[in-house]
């Protein structure tokens, strides 16, 4: 079967998006054209600050097409297995990473269709918490913190942990893939 990875229900998703089967026609017979829409991420903008925060550092990284191909979740070494790391020993180790910065994580959030269903839970079936250690941001306690995707109740959220906290493998850094 050629096209055996397609189930109905994503041959229903294309007939809906392409206007029922009258607009299957016209496109089938040239009178229409499908447009791919590029989603870029401005990674050097200001990132959002939520109310009563200060931005520690941002890292900025140019314009990014959003390809979820070109992001990796990583987990340090002292993060499998059951280990865990300090937050601020896992901010040195990704020091030279390519990490993105929170502008990715907001710009998903605004656009969750383009939100990969693995990255909702891990090989366990643990929820994923997604970081974006490009930003790190100093909540009004003073303590420093990077903030995260994660998918919970049906929707896409985001929330933050402590660099004072144990980082384990349920927390993976979204770093540019080569």
């Amino acid at each position: 079967m050629k096209y055996g990875e397609l189930n109905l229900g994503q041959v229903e998703a294309i007939v809906n998006r392409l206007g029922g089967m009258d607009g299957v026609q016209r496109f089938l017979s040239g009178e229409s054209m499908v447009k791919m829409v590029e989603h870029v991420i401005d990674c050097d903008a200001d990132p959002f600050v939520p109310s009563g925060w200060k931005v520690e550092s941002h890292t900025k990284g140019g314009q990014f097409v959003f390809n979820p191909a070109k992001i990796k979740l990583y987990l340090s070494p002292n993060q499998q297995n059951g280990k865990s790391i300090d937050g601020n020993k896992l901010r040195k180790e990704l020091a030279n990473e390519p990490v993105f910065n929170a502008n990715v994580l907001d710009y998903l959030l605004a656009h969750p269709e383009l939100i990969p269903e693995e990255w909702k839970k891990d090989e366990r079936g643990n929820t994923r918490y997604i970081f974006f250690w490009g930003t790190i941001y100093r909540v009004s306690s003073g303590h420093l913190c990077v903030r995260c995707l994660y998918f919970h109740v049906g929707s896409w959220r985001w929330y933050f942990i402590w660099l004072d906290d144990d980082w384990d493998d349920d927390f993976p850094a979204a770093l540019r893939a080569s």
